[in-house]
């Protein structure tokens, strides 16, 4: 079988999303992937070409006043010409956010970006991780420290810059990285199974 194709399509606002992004990148990796990592502010005609030749698409945005930033919303709009098409029908999608408070509102932007993916025909797969860091014996270094289901949140301090990304955060985009590509492998498998 040949190896899922995934794009990660995000924004950046300061690096620390970036830093989710590639441990996104770094778990589809090591699960066996081709990655393709493309920053939505910059993409080119060519990059949209990859989103529609992809498997599954993660997106990825910072939590800026509750919702994604207003580049992905930019990027969200200028892909009605792929939802007219029912050009990411079927595939599959996952998410992550990232934002300065322990919270801040990152459920919705993981909503959002789900909404988004539903809106487009695509399947979301979720985090698959119980949450971390909720119990007497447990530590801020638990995978899922933040408790989200949807996707994978992050937190950054607003006065580090990207050497602050914390160690579990990046660990917990590592997983989600390689839980796409693993669920990718598995439609792709029933796919040719059904079709053979």
């Amino acid at each position: 079988m040949t190896s899922p194709v995934i794009s990660i399509a995000v924004h950046s606002g300061f690096g620390h999303t970036a830093v989710i992004a590639e441990a996104v990148r770094t778990g589809a990796l090591e699960s066996g992937a081709t990655v393709h990592l493309i920053k939505v502010d910059e993409i080119t005609e060519a990059q949209w070409e990859l989103l529609d030749a992809s498997d599954a698409i993660v997106f990825g945005s910072p939590t800026y006043l509750g919702s994604a930033s207003a580049a992905f919303h930019t990027f969200a709009e200028a892909s009605t010409k792929r939802w007219f098409a029912s050009a990411w029908q079927d595939k599959l999608a996952a998410g992550f956010t990232n934002s300065g408070s322990k919270s801040g509102d990152k459920l919705a932007t993981l909503q959002y970006l789900s909404i988004f993916a539903a809106q487009h025909g695509m399947t979301w797969i979720n985090l698959g991780l119980m949450p971390g860091w909720n119990v007497s014996t447990g530590s801020e270094n638990d995978l899922n420290r933040l408790g989200f289901f949807l996707g994978a949140g992050a937190q950054s301090n607003n006065d580090q810059g990207v050497e602050g990304v914390h160690k579990s955060d990046i660990a917990t985009a590592e997983h989600l990285g390689r839980r796409v590509a693993e669920q990718t492998k598995v439609v792709l498998a029933g796919r040719a199974a059904l079709a053979g």
